[in-house]
C-alpha cells in the first residue's frame, strides 16, 4: 500500500518541481544580482565615491579594471574547471553579495581592488552558468519568451541599482551606505533563489544525462562568434563605465546626471523583452548585426553632438542593444555548438572580458578625452557586422 495518498504525493511533487516561471524568475534574479550589482553597481556609485571617499578618477579606473580582470579570470576558470552550473551560480551569487557588502565595511583601496576583482570573478561564473543552465532547463517548456525574460534580469538589476543609488543620494547617504544596502539586498535575493539552483532539482532531467558524446572541434563559425563577442565587449564598455561621468560633465554637475544609469538599465530590460517577437522573423545573426549598428550610432552621438540629450540618447541606444546582443549571441553559440555550448559561451565571455579591459584604456589616449575611444568602439562594432554576415558552412 502506498504510504502517501495520491493527492499528497502529487502535491509534494508539484512543490519539488519548479515551474517554468519560477525557473525563469530565479535566473532573472541571479543575473540582476551578478550583473546589475556585482558588475555594474560601481558605475552609479563611482561619482559619489569621487566626492566622499577621497577617490581619484584614476583610482576609479583601477577599480573598474580590477572588476574587468576578475570577469576575465572567472571566464577562464569556467573553461578550465568544468563544474555543475548550479554550484557555480550559488557560489557566484554568495560571493557577489559578500564582496559588495564588504565594499562598504572596509575602507582601504587595496582591499577595494581585491573585492572588485572577486566580484568580477563571481559575476562571470553566474553569467556563464545561468546562460547554459537556463537554456537547457527552459527548453523543455517550449516557451522562447522565457529566455528573453531571463536576460532582462541584467537590465532590471542595473535599473534598480541605479534607482536605489538615486534614492540614497536624496537621503544624503554616502557611497558606504550604497554598498552596504546593495550587498544586503543581494544576499537576501540569493537566499530566496537558493533552492531553485539545487543540483537535485527534478528539472535537471531536461538536461543531457551524459557527457558530450563527441569531442569539440573549433571551426571558422565558432571562432567568428568569439571574435565578434570580444569586439562587442570593447564597444559597449566605455559608455557602460563612464556614462554617468559623461552625463555629469554634460549637465555641468546637476544631480540629474544620475538618471542616465536607470535609463540605460530600463532600455536594456525593455529591449530584451521586446525582441522576443522579432526572433520569430529574423535570425540571431541579423538581430546581432542590426544591434551592433544601433549601438555604434549611439556611441558616436556624444562625439558628434556634445550635449546632455546626446548622452541620454547614447544610454538608450547602448542600453537598448547590449543585452539583445548578449541574448542572441549566446543563443547562436548554443545553436552552433549544441552540446558543447558551454565551451563556446565561456570562450566568448573570455573574449568579451578582454575587450572590456582594453576599451577603457583608449579613454584619454592622445588627449582626446572620451572621443577617441568612442570613435574606435563605433568603428569596430560596425566592422564586426561584416563577420556576422558570413554564414556558417552548413547554412
Amino acid at each position: 500500500m502506498d504510504p502517501h495518498p495520491p493527492a499528497l504525493s502529487a502535491s509534494r511533487t508539484h512543490a519539488a518541481n519548479p515551474t517554468s516561471i519560477s525557473l525563469a524568475l530565479a535566473s532573472l534574479a541571479a543575473l540582476a544580482i551578478a550583473m546589475g550589482v556585482g558588475r555594474f553597481a560601481f558605475t552609479p556609485i563611482l561619482p559619489v565615491m569621487l566626492n566622499d571617499a577621497s577617490l581619484a578618477l584614476a583610482q576609479g579606473g583601477w577599480l573598474a579594471s580590477a572588476n574587468y580582470a576578475g570577469y576575465l579570470v572567472g571566464a577562464l576558470v569556467a573553461i578550465v574547471f568544468r563544474t555543475r552550473p548550479e554550484q557555480m551560480i550559488r557560489a557566484g551569487l554568495l560571493a557577489t553579495g559578500l564582496a559588495t557588502l564588504a565594499m562598504g565595511l572596509i575602507h582601504a583601496f587595496p582591499a577595494w581592488m581585491l573585492l572588485r576583482f572577486l566580484a568580477g570573478v563571481a559575476s562571470a561564473w553566474v553569467m556563464i552558468a545561468v546562460s547554459a543552465w537556463s537554456m537547457v532547463r527552459l527548453a523543455v517548456f517550449q516557451r522562447p519568451f522565457l529566455q528573453n525574460l531571463v536576460f532582462s534580469g541584467v537590465g532590471i538589476g542595473i535599473a534598480l541599482a541605479g534607482l536605489a543609488c538615486i534614492g540614497l543620494m536624496r537621503l544624503d547617504a554616502g557611497s558606504t551606505s550604497m554598498w552596504i544596502g546593495l550587498g544586503a539586498v543581494s544576499l537576501a535575493v540569493t537566499g530566496l533563489a537558493w533552492r531553485v539552483f539545487s543540483s537535485t532539482s527534478p528539472a535537471k532531467a531536461a538536461a543531457p544525462a551524459n557527457a558530450p558524446s563527441k569531442p569539440f572541434h573549433w571551426n571558422a563559425n565558432t571562432i567568428r562568434l568569439v571574435a565578434c563577442y570580444g569586439i562587442f565587449g570593447f564597444g559597449y564598455i566605455i559608455p557602460a563605465t563612464f556614462l554617468p561621468v559623461m552625463a555629469k560633465e554634460a549637465l555641468h554637475g546637476s544631480a540629474a546626471f544620475a538618471w542616465s544609469w536607470p535609463v540605460f538599465g530600463l532600455a536594456a530590460a525593455i529591449s530584451t523583452l521586446a525582441v522576443a517577437p522579432l526572433r520569430k522573423h529574423f535570425s540571431n545573426r541579423r538581430l546581432w548585426a542590426a544591434s551592433n549598428l544601433v549601438m555604434a550610432a549611439g556611441i558616436v552621438l556624444p562625439v558628434a553632438w556634445p550635449h546632455a540629450l546626446s548622452v541620454f540618447a547614447a544610454a538608450l541606444c547602448v542600453g537598448g542593444t547590449f543585452m539583445v546582443i548578449t541574448l542572441v549571441a549566446l543563443l547562436e553559440a548554443r545553436q552552433a555548438a549544441q552540446e558543447h555550448a558551454g565551451v563556446v559561451i565561456a570562450s566568448m565571455t573570455a573574449a568579451f572580458a578582454t575587450g572590456q579591459i582594453i576599451g577603457p584604456l583608449t579613454v584619454g589616449a592622445g588627449g582626446a578625452g572620451f572621443s577617441g575611444g568612442l570613435l574606435a568602439a563605433a568603428a569596430m562594432l560596425a566592422g564586426s557586422t561584416l563577420l556576422l554576415k558570413r554564414r556558417p558552412a552548413h547554412a
